[in-house]
């Protein structure tokens, strides 16, 4: 069995599609989802899925690129809406320099009340990063000097040196189809490199197919093959890839059931 980590199913890109991408991603031997809240303003949506579905999850957060634009949240409001069975980590939240869709001050204000929630309520945090490696390195050490929180840092496309960070703070790397990129050769590299008991294989999907998807919509099914092309950086097979890797979500997304 194989976890999709992080997904996107309220997104438009699967309306009306959810039982046969749900099913598609059982065919390929994908046993749980984790679909992934961007906008407080949408939970709603996104519990619903989880509800709907037994194998699949959610979390509830705002995505950094909408942290000016949705309402402040505060550690408190995340904490009364992650009460809920099927709500298993807070996020996905953290720091976009790449296209600043928000002012690097709301991102961080927003960053620091999540990880205050997921300190709270003993869940898991869904860190975005990208092209922030020192602010992400500094709010993540000051975050945890001031109180243990866990974590993943999702779709990693970061220097190995953030990485090593991210791993001696105890968090989790989860690993999407940018992997499979032949170009992608520090990413590549860093791959083998990381503990296995640490890392998570996603989609991100509808985004980032990974090959021999390149190009097309992503779903759930195709974590299979981030799975199998991580399995042969790492010169193992895929079936302890895939129970390690399975056996790491549940360990950090302790509240989610194995199905």
């Amino acid at each position: 069995m194989l976890v999709d980590s992080h997904c996107h199913l309220d997104f438009p890109d699967f309306e009306g599609e959810l039982d046969a991408v749900i099913g598609r991603a059982a065919d390929a031997g994908i046993g749980t989802a984790l679909t992934i809240s961007t906008h407080v303003t949408r939970f709603d949506r996104v519990r619903a899925i989880a509800e709907r579905y037994d194998n699949v999850y959610c979390t509830v957060g705002i995505h950094p690129h909408e942290a000016a634009t949705e309402p402040e949240v505060t550690s408190e409001h995340l904490i009364r809406l992650a009460d809920h069975p099927k709500v298993v980590g807070i996020g996905e939240t953290g720091l976009d320099y790449f296209y600043e869709h928000s002012p690097r001050a709301a991102q961080q204000k927003s960053f620091r009340a999540h990880i205050g929630a997921a300190r709270e309520t003993g869940l898991p945090l869904v860190v975005h990063t990208r092209e922030a490696d020192m602010d992400m390195a500094r709010i993540l050490t000051e975050e945890q000097i001031a109180g243990r929180f866990s974590g993943v840092l999702h779709c990693f496309s970061s220097s190995r040196t953030l990485a090593d960070t991210a791993l001696g703070l105890g968090l989790y790397i989860s690993l999407s189809g940018i992997v499979t990129f032949k170009k992608a050769t520090d990413l590549r590299d860093t791959a083998r490199a990381l503990p296995l008991d640490r890392v998570l294989v996603e989609t991100d999907s509808p985004y980032l197919a990974p090959v021999p998807k390149r190009g097309k919509r992503n779903e759930p099914a195709f974590v299979a093959h981030t799975a199998a092309e991580l399995a042969r950086l790492r010169d193992m097979d895929v079936e302890t890839l895939s129970a390690a890797t399975t056996d790491n979500f549940f360990t950090l997304f302790s509240k989610a059931r194995r199905q």
